[in-house]
C-alpha cells in the first residue's frame, strides 16, 4: 500500500517539474519574441523585406521505409510466402484429390413415366373496403399537413382516418 502511494508522489512530482520546464520555456520564447498582438516599439529594427531575409534550410530527406532491408531479404520473404500457400492449398485440397473423375457411361435413354395433370390453384387478393379508406384518408392527412392546413378540415380528415384504420385492423384480422 505504502509503495502506491509513493509511486503516485513520484508521477506528481515528475508532472509538477514537466509543467515548470514548460512554463519557463514559454516564458522564454515570449521575452525572445515580444507581443505579437501589440506593435512593434519604435526603436526596434524593422523586419528585413522578405527578398532579404535568408530562408531555412531544407530539411534532410526521410530514410526509405525499409532501407535496411536487401534484395536477398524481399526474395527469401516472397519464397516463403510462395512455399506457405502451396503447403496451406495442398492441405486443403483433401482425400482422393489424385484421382481422375470417373469417364461419363452411356445409359439407354428411359422414356419418363407421363407427368399428372398441373393443377392451378389461384388466389385471389381482395383489400377490404375500409383499408382502400384508410389509405385515401391517410393520404389526404398527409397532403394537409404538406400544405400547412391545420383546421377543422384537417380535424376531421384525421378523425375519419381514425375510425377507418380500426375498422381496416377489424376486417382484416382473421
Amino acid at each position: 500500500m505504502a509503495n502506491a502511494g509513493d509511486e503516485q508522489q513520484r508521477e506528481r512530482q515528475r508532472q509538477q517539474r514537466e509543467l515548470a520546464e514548460i512554463r519557463r520555456n514559454f516564458a522564454e520564447m515570449g521575452a525572445r519574441m515580444g507581443s505579437l498582438f501589440e506593435p512593434a516599439a519604435a526603436d526596434e529594427p524593422k523586419p528585413a523585406p522578405p527578398s532579404e531575409q535568408r530562408a531555412l534550410p531544407a530539411p534532410p530527406p526521410a530514410p526509405p521505409l525499409f532501407a535496411g532491408r536487401g534484395r536477398w531479404w524481399w526474395a527469401a520473404a516472397l519464397t516463403l510466402l510462395f512455399l506457405v500457400g502451396g503447403l496451406f492449398g495442398w492441405l486443403l485440397r483433401g482425400e482422393g484429390g489424385s484421382e481422375p473423375p470417373p469417364s461419363p457411361t452411356t445409359v439407354a435413354a428411359a422414356v419418363p413415366p407421363p407427368a399428372p395433370p398441373e393443377t392451378v390453384i389461384r388466389t385471389r387478393t381482395s383489400v377490404p373496403e375500409a383499408c382502400l379508406d384508410t389509405a385515401r384518408l391517410g393520404d389526404e392527412v398527409i397532403a394537409r399537413l404538406t400544405r400547412n392546413q391545420r383546421d377543422n378540415r384537417l380535424f376531421s380528415a384525421l378523425r375519419k382516418y381514425t375510425i377507418a384504420s380500426q375498422a381496416c385492423r377489424r376486417e382484416a384480422s382473421p
